[in-house]
């Protein structure tokens, strides 16, 4: 594969993928990814937690629901933890190469998980974020916005079929308020930084909800050159 000529000039692109869960964000994240590397863009893929192999590790005790006695700033910590880490092995040399990077997650999550819904405050989680990622924030956001419930009750449909799932559910397992809060954090993020954090209806068929993905994403792209063919 021929390194992509934007590596020789200039950062790349740090696109993040939001939402609550069962939203459908990862589905969309693997299709835009997918449509990029079509375009003959170069696409470096990360998970929040777990895009690591000590990420990976953080992420199981995080999503354990036997670790119900977690309290919320050790929640916070420890995706910090996964973060910097992730930061420090894939993002940052990524886009010092001038390559997108696309990841399912990043501290918005924690902002509207750990700062709304677990009443931590985003001042908290804001110097948190600075301590472990500095001046590390995605170029642009894209937050798949579903009914609560729909979005629930598809996400428990999928840790039932998926190998291994039962330790990967603690926070689908919160209540229906909890959700609500951290839809709330969303709206709230989206209101503060509309130019980087797009709200984008989740109704419809997965090609309809992609099509208003590439809408807010091509835009961002005009920087960038293709892969040489």
């Amino acid at each position: 594969m021929t390194e992509n000529p934007g590596a020789r000039g200039g950062r790349g692109l740090f696109i993040t993928f939001e939402g609550t869960e069962g939203s459908g964000k990862s589905t969309q994240m693997r299709l835009l990814v997918e449509r990029l590397r079509a375009e003959a863009f170069v696409v470096v893929e990360n998970q929040e937690p777990g895009g690591t192999a000590i990420g990976r590790e953080i992420r199981r005790v995080l999503l354990n629901p036997q670790n119900d006695e977690m309290s919320p700033i050790t929640e916070l910590l420890l995706m910090f933890a996964s973060r910097a880490q992730a930061a420090s092995e894939i993002i940052e040399p990524a886009l010092a190469r001038g390559l997108i990077v696309v990841s399912d997650r990043f501290t918005d999550s924690t902002l509207a998980y750990q700062g709304e819904a677990r009443s931590l405050g985003f001042e908290k989680v804001l110097e948190a974020h600075d301590l472990a990622l500095g001046s590390l924030f995605p170029d642009l956001t894209i937050c798949i916005d579903v009914d609560l419930k729909a979005g629930l009750e598809r996400a428990r449909r999928r840790n039932l079929i998926q190998a291994g799932s039962s330790v990967e559910d603690r926070l689908d397992l919160q209540s229906l308020e909890f959700h609500e809060r951290v839809r709330r954090g969303y709206a709230k993020i989206a209101k503060m930084e509309p130019e980087r954090f797009r709200l984008i209806s989740g109704e419809g068929n997965q090609a309809q909800v992609a099509f208003r993905v590439w809408a807010e994403v091509s835009p961002a792209l005009a920087h960038l050159e293709r892969m040489a063919q």
